[in-house]
């Protein structure tokens, strides 16, 4: 009776039938780019967007839903994340080309599209090379490098809301602003067109190589991190006032703020994600006392603390 009792609680025997696929406390730590975090209590990976659709709309209302992408600016603490993880997967990965226009699939790597803008002789889109992540992702913050963002190349997105409405949707109806889109929480975005403008290939891959050779030289990105940690002030830069106030090296745990770039944080190897949340706090609290500014994170953190762990 006990067992049958504990099966009855089971999150997955509560959600609707997909055509997709659900798994229970999937490791999220092997997802993340800090490598860090508890499971997620099921995850689903939906088959596609009609599918995605009828998941958000049928489920139960109680249950909490997160969307995930390849974890490239994200921190999940070490209690995992309750409720269901969605996970967009290869049949989001798709890019299409419509004259200088790209139809991007959420789940498609932002490097990935630039590249095939390249090939397509399609200028304007290579700052996604210097932006780890997916598209949905992407025009979810606004993510911009190089002088360039989401925003600037945005023609239309198309999302599901939580009632499992597919909406369409205009930059000017998204409220877009640095690292930010003003798009209910609950609107999961499947695809996105951006347009370019006609450009030779040669000049197109050589500007590629330019923003790659730079992030090499200047971020750590062969370490596990999460990416740019803090969101600029207006008129500052996150890594000079971290450096002012006597952060560059700073550890706590096995979780340190990265010599070569100091708005990255990194997992030296034994870190959790409370010595990683606990050193960008630390960071905010130096930076705070030392400039009167209050930094912003840019890294998204969810989940819960693991049980008796600090948050």
């Amino acid at each position: 009776m006990m067992a049958a009792a504990h099966v009855h609680h089971r999150l997955i025997d509560r959600l609707p039938p997909v055509r997709g696929r659900y798994r229970e406390g999937a490791e999220l730590s092997r997802i993340t780019w800090f490598r860090v975090g508890g499971p997620a209590e099921v995850m689903f990976r939906p088959a596609d967007a009609d599918d995605l659709a009828d998941f958000l709309r049928d489920r139960p209302s109680d249950v909490p839903v997160t969307v995930i992408g390849v974890g490239s600016n994200l921190l999940v603490r070490d209690g995992g994340i309750p409720g269901v993880v969605i996970r967009l997967g290869g049949e989001f990965a798709t890019i299409d080309i419509e004259g200088t226009d790209i139809i991007a699939g959420a789940g498609a790597l932002d490097g990935n599209v630039a590249h095939a803008a390249a090939v397509a002789e399609i200028a304007g889109l290579e700052f996604l090379a210097g932006i780890p992540g997916t598209i949905g992702g992407a025009v979810r913050m606004n993510a911009g490098a190089y002088g360039r963002e989401i925003r600037d190349v945005l023609v239309s997105a198309e999302a599901v809301s939580g009632d499992g409405t597919l909406h369409t949707l205009a930059p000017a109806d998204m409220d877009m602003s640095y690292r930010h889109t003003g798009v209910p929480n609950d609107y999961v975005f499947t695809t996105a067109r951006l347009r370019g403008t006609p450009g030779a290939r040669a000049e197109i891959t050589r500007r590629i190589k330019e923003i790659q050779d730079a992030r090499a030289a200047t971020q750590p990105v062969r370490t596990r991190t999460g990416g740019s940690t803090f969101k600029n002030p207006v008129g500052k830069k996150a890594w000079e006032l971290i450096d002012a106030a006597g952060c560059r090296g700073l550890m706590i745990g096995g979780a340190r703020v990265s010599d070569q770039h100091c708005n990255f944080l990194i997992n030296e190897g034994t870190a959790t994600a409370a010595d990683i949340e606990a050193l960008g706090e630390e960071v905010r609290r130096r930076v705070k006392d030392h400039s009167g500014i209050t930094l912003e994170w840019e890294i998204r953190i969810i989940g819960v603390p693991a049980k008796g762990g600090r948050a």
